[in-house]
């Protein structure tokens, strides 16, 4: 445990931080989930808004710091061609 005033204080932001990141990233495998079943139940109505959902949080992902820029980019190719794929 810090002694230090200020590293007393970096150990609480940093708990903070820690929790929003996960809060985010649960929240964002939530939606890569329910685009797969979306998928899976050959609805491409549902399909199509769980992709641009998931675009969204991907986006929203990388302007947090949670993701890095071409990760996001690299899963919004793969999952928007798995859905051209199997709607198309």
């Amino acid at each position: 445990m810090p002694n230090i005033k200020s590293a007393i204080k970096r150990v609480r932001t940093i708990q903070k931080r820690t929790l929003r990141n996960a809060r985010l990233k649960s929240a964002l495998r939530t939606t890569i989930r329910r685009f797969e079943e979306a998928l899976v139940s050959t609805n491409a109505d549902n399909a199509k808004l769980a992709l641009q959902k998931v675009i969204k949080t991907l986006d929203k992902a990388v302007t947090k710091g949670i993701l890095h820029k071409n990760t996001a980019a690299r899963k919004k190719s793969r999952l928007t061609k798995r859905f051209n794929r199997n709607a198309g």
